[in-house]
């Protein structure tokens, strides 16, 4: 597809669109393989993930090109009592990321929360193969000091999220295991 020709439309994924269902599934084994191989190593563990997306009170929306197939999708799951909001998951298929539909995914999950009432929307963004500064260190006992001088070594997200507004709030040491981090980041709705 030429740049030009790149048009599609975000949509609710609905709970018994097998077919589309099935491709969010793929998209996330093939969207986190590389750097993210622990995520959802398996397309069973990848429908599991979409089908909890699809649960009572949460978000689940596609973005679909114009021929019906699922070019990424995004998940919300609400917490205290609806007023912040987990961005969980978002994926892109690999050969059409850098072309908006990340940013318009994010949008329109800003959009949705917006509508609920959400104040916050936040997200965890793991570091589990050495993409920043923060990835195969012991950050204790200087956490903040270490989030402080925070490098992107290999095109981590995190540099995406600063982009669409959001702020890095903290990390988790170790939350994938030794030296694996969880960069959480935030912004206001």
């Amino acid at each position: 597809m030429s740049e030009s020709a790149l048009r599609f439309s975000i949509l609710d994924l609905a709970p018994d669109d097998e077919e589309t269902i099935g491709q969010a599934a793929t998209l996330l084994v093939e969207g986190f393989e590389d750097n993210w191989p622990d995520a959802w190593p398996t397309e069973e563990d990848a429908l599991q993930e979409v089908r909890e997306a699809l649960g009572e009170g949460r978000i689940c929306r596609v973005a679909l090109g114009e021929d019906g197939a699922v070019l990424g999708w995004i998940g919300g799951i609400p917490s205290y009592e609806g007023k912040v909001w987990e961005l969980h998951p978002l994926v892109v298929r690999t050969d059409l990321r850098r072309r908006g539909i990340g940013r318009a995914l994010v949008a329109d999950l800003e959009a949705r929360v917006g509508e609920r009432g959400a104040l916050t929307l936040w997200l965890g963004t793991d570091d589990d193969t050495g993409m920043t500064t923060l990835s195969g260190v012991d950050l204790y006992p200087d956490v903040l000091g270490h989030l402080a001088n925070l490098e992107n070594l290999r095109g981590h997200p995190y540099e995406f999220y600063l982009k669409l507004g959001f702020s890095i709030i903290g990390v988790m040491p170790d939350a994938n295991g030794w030296g694996k981090p969880d960069i959480y980041m935030a912004k206001r709705c």
